[in-house]
């Protein structure tokens, strides 16, 4: 089992930036694939970023590249979301997830997540 927190949620204006993390344990972090996924009211849960096990390569939705920055310190087990330049479009309930295996984009293929953390982007 892995066992996954999220934190650094919270309300910004537009425009602004917010980092959020995700704090690992139960299993060896590295070992997983760390995705960010958000779900806003009414809406279907949607990909945002991934990061490969050594954080090699990255992969973001269009809605958020370039916008957004994912990375992870294998030492602290923790992943992060570097969000700048939000809009109130981004306002959601962002979560992690973590898949041992394969990197994967939907979130029927993750494995393990986290209760989440609220962005919220007034304009």
């Amino acid at each position: 089992q892995v066992q996954l927190v999220e934190s650094g949620g919270g309300s910004v204006q537009a425009g602004s930036s917010l980092r959020l993390s995700c704090a690992a344990s139960g299993r060896t972090f590295s070992n997983y694939v760390m995705d960010w996924f958000r779900q806003a009211p009414g809406k279907e849960r949607e990909f945002v970023a991934a990061i490969t096990w050594g954080g090699s390569r990255t992969y973001y939705s269009d809605a958020v590249k370039g916008r957004f920055t994912i990375s992870r310190d294998n030492a602290k087990s923790t992943a992060y979301l570097q969000m700048s330049s939000l809009r109130p479009e981004d306002t959601a309930v962002y979560y992690c997830a973590a898949k041992r295996t394969v990197v994967a984009t939907t979130p029927s293929g993750m494995d393990y997540w986290g209760k989440g953390t609220l962005v919220t982007v007034s304009s």
